[in-house]
């Protein structure tokens, strides 16, 4: 049975950095699709960013591009979502997720596999 297990998250300041990593257990990570999801308080649950099986492909929504950078290594089993210039918009439960399709995929509905979720606070 696969497992996703997050860390990292935390309360930061405005314009601090984070990394989250997400460990994956039970399952070969080097074949999948990852991606990060974040959901805030009243919100529906959004895809961050997404990463396809090789790292060559990735997906970003646009209020991350240029600060958020996803990254895996498939060796160690880990995915990561490197946070930069974080802000108080960007506090939410980041979870990772990981989907059975070959490519990229946009809907949490497309991810088969799910961690419990990290906090992330951004305070201004």
């Amino acid at each position: 049975q696969v497992q996703l297990i997050e860390s990292g998250g935390g309360l930061v300041q405005a314009g601090d950095s984070l990394r989250l990593s997400c460990a994956v257990s039970g399952r070969t990570l080097s074949w999948y699709v990852m991606g990060w999801f974040r959901q805030a308080p009243g919100k529906e649950r959004e895809l961050v960013t997404a990463i396809d099986w090789s790292g060559a492909s990735t997906f970003y929504i646009d209020s991350v591009k240029g600060r958020f950078t996803i990254s895996r290594d498939n060796a160690k089993s880990t995915v990561y979502l490197q946070m930069n210039n974080l802000k108080p918009a960007d506090t939410a439960v980041y979870y990772c997720a990981q989907s059975n399709r070959a490519t990229i995929a946009t809907s949490p509905s497309q991810y088969d596999s799910w961690g419990q979720g990290t906090q992330v606070t951004v305070s201004s």
